[in-house]
């Protein structure tokens, strides 16, 4: 790499310092969240501080901060410079309600396994997973889910927990 372009990295440079396959940076630009220059010809290279934009987006991910709440985070933060410790306990200290709700989502969802059988049935009384509080029954008999003139039920509660798509897994 000559010495005028140190502070670049390839596509296969930054994969490999990040972890993140090329695949996934491009994903990442095309989503804007990081960004790169096009050589004369046409090839990618990255700033070096976007090995710590793709850093803060893939903990953002394992954490479960979908991508829309990360490219606005990285939108607020300067577009020429690496995010910054005091950048990522502001914008985590943000997301601590994201994650508590979740949190509570899961622990309701593992308590109420043990009163599931796991049939999938979605038509029981007693199904705290897929039914609680029989709603589809209220819709009428047979397979609520199946039916394309009725509209899915609603979620359980205001956090959206125990709501249902068609295919009857979780959303």
């Amino acid at each position: 790499m000559p010495a005028a372009n140190v502070k670049e990295l390839t596509p296969g440079e930054l994969s490999k310092r990040s972890g993140a396959a090329i695949s996934a940076l491009h994903f990442y630009e095309r989503a804007g969240l990081i960004s790169s220059r096009r050589t004369s010809g046409n090839q990618r290279r990255y700033p070096r501080h976007m090995l710590r934009r793709v850093a803060f987006i893939r903990v953002s991910q394992q954490v479960g901060i979908p991508l829309r709440e990360i490219k606005a985070a990285l939108d607020s933060l300067p577009r020429d410079s690496a995010p910054t410790k005091a950048n990522w306990a502001k914008l985590s200290a943000g997301w601590r309600d994201h994650l508590d709700a979740r949190i509570d989502e899961m622990q309701r969802l593992r308590d109420d396994l043990t009163g599931c059988i796991g049939c999938g049935c979605l038509s029981l009384r007693s199904c705290t997973l897929y039914n609680p509080a029989d709603r589809l029954g209220q819709s009428g008999p047979g397979a609520r889910r199946l039916l394309p003139e009725d509209p899915p039920a609603g979620p359980a509660d205001s956090s959206g927990a125990n709501a249902v798509v068609a295919s009857g897994s979780r959303t």
